[in-house]
């Protein structure tokens, strides 16, 4: 359905004029005074107002505010032929969502209208998310409603119960040891130990040693027996992360105690028999590496029991508002911010963004974006360059000039609004010079500035 909007003027020919221009894009009625617009209110679920300020018998102010005591969502524009920024201050102090001059632009009211609406819509969104995230939507506190999500949820389930070998295959960054933790955590091995070991950071002789643990005097440095992951993960599991990287020596030993459910230590002859069950992952093409020769083909069919293929973020794009959300009220409440959620602009970037880094870098820099913003909502220009320079897809095209310009009005007004109208608090609480506020007040139309 079109957005309803209530024009109030009582000049017929501007209040006739908008509807013309605005009947195009939206359900439009009009009113020729307050009392009259108060009736259709009470009876039109009426999206938004656009009011004349200056009216005979009750005023553009006085019918906001009895206006929003009703229907607290909704979205007043005032309009007015006298325009001058202490009046524009105390219209949104007042609770006016914006301020235009008349005669008024319908290219700037289009955008204007445009951009409330999308931040209502928003702001909808953002409470649905709420509700999601609330509800503990997911899995052991991994984030995901997409449909490429709950196939791995499912899985996750349906192996937990089992003892089988579990690989996960995902791009850096996409949660491959979440998705282990969540495993052992859903299995009937939940009270043991949950032991990881990352691969990746060792060398061959120090993580056989990690791994199957070694005798007293066992090589040099060795100054007393030591248990390895192997042994500590007994009754519990053992996750190797970027099993991909593990040298060819080792993958023997693994591939035995896999088989065998027994090992040596390091330098010992000793067999130690385990219950441990084995969770590995890897970025890389397992199957590639054993055509090259350089991972060992009977390990990979011994770990190519169960494979959890988890997708990259740029495959899941409608799980990113959702945890954008979660992770912004996780940083919120670690930096001791306020911060309400992001402007629609800002999320349409967010959301567009291809994110090579998936889920940690969104962590990354939602958690920038926490401790450096100075506004109440994380907007466009709170985004990392090179998120902002990636653009829009499609469509969307671009971020255009004049959407940025409106940003930057209601970030001018909403600085003015806090300081009570005195523009120096306003220029330090924006970071500019009071010469420049000077500059952007009479570039809005604010009327000359004194």
């Amino acid at each position: 359905m079109k957005p309803l909007i209530l024009i109030v003027d009582d000049e017929k020919n501007t209040r006739e004029g908008l509807a013309r221009a605005l009947r195009r894009s939206y359900e439009v009625l009009i009113a020729e005074s307050g009392a009259t617009a108060l009736n259709i209110l009470s009876e039109k679920p009426v999206d938004v107002m656009l009011s004349d300020l200056r009216m005979p018998g009750m005023d553009g102010m006085t019918l906001m505010q009895r206006a929003l005591a009703g229907s607290p969502q909704l979205i007043c524009i005032l309009l007015t032929a006298y325009g001058n920024i202490e009046t524009a201050v105390e219209a949104m102090r007042r609770g006016a969502t914006d301020f235009l001059t008349k005669p008024v632009n319908l290219e700037q009211l289009e955008m204007v209208l445009q951009r409330v609406l999308r931040t209502r819509s928003a702001e909808t969104e953002n409470r649905q998310l709420r509700e999601q995230l609330d509800s503990k939507f997911g899995l052991e506190n991994i984030i995901g409603n997409s449909p490429e999500m709950q196939a791995v949820f499912d899985t996750v389930r349906q192996v937990a119960a089992s003892r089988a070998t579990v690989l996960i295959q995902g791009e850096s960054g996409t949660g491959k040891e979440l998705i282990a933790k969540a495993i052992h955590r859903l299995s009937p091995r939940k009270n043991g130990a949950f032991i990881p070991v990352h691969c990746a950071a060792l060398s061959s002789t120090l993580l056989e040693s990690e791994l199957f643990g070694h005798e007293k005097g066992a090589f040099t440095g060795a100054a007393e027996r030591r248990k390895g992951r192997f042994e500590l993960a007994d009754g519990g599991s053992l996750f190797l992360d970027e099993i991909g990287e593990i040298d060819a020596s080792v993958q023997v030993k693994i591939l035995r105690a896999l088989e065998e459910r027994r090992f040596e230590r390091v330098g010992g002859q000793e067999p130690i028999d385990v219950d441990t069950r084995l969770i590995a992952a890897t970025n890389r093409d397992l199957k590639k590496m054993v055509a090259e020769g350089t991972f060992r083909e009977d390990l990979y069919y011994r770990l190519y029991v169960v494979v959890i293929q988890l997708p990259a973020l740029r495959e899941r794009k409608s799980d990113v508002p959702l945890l954008l959300k979660h992770y912004l009220d996780l940083f919120n409440q670690e930096n001791g911010r306020t911060i309400e959620g992001f402007s629609p602009d800002a999320l349409d970037l967010l959301t567009a963004y291809r994110w090579p880094g998936n889920v940690r870098e969104l962590r990354n820099v939602v958690e920038q974006m926490v401790v450096l913003s100075r506004s109440p909502r994380i907007g466009v220009r709170d985004l990392p360059v090179h998120i902002r320079e990636a653009g829009f897809p499609g469509e969307a095209g671009r971020v255009q000039t004049g959407v940025l310009a409106d940003v930057e009005k209601q970030t001018v007004l909403k600085a003015l609004t806090e300081a009570g109208g005195n523009r120096t608090r306003a220029a330090e609480k924006l970071g500019i010079s009071r010469r420049t506020l000077h500059r952007k007040i009479a570039e809005y139309g604010f009327g000359e500035v004194k």
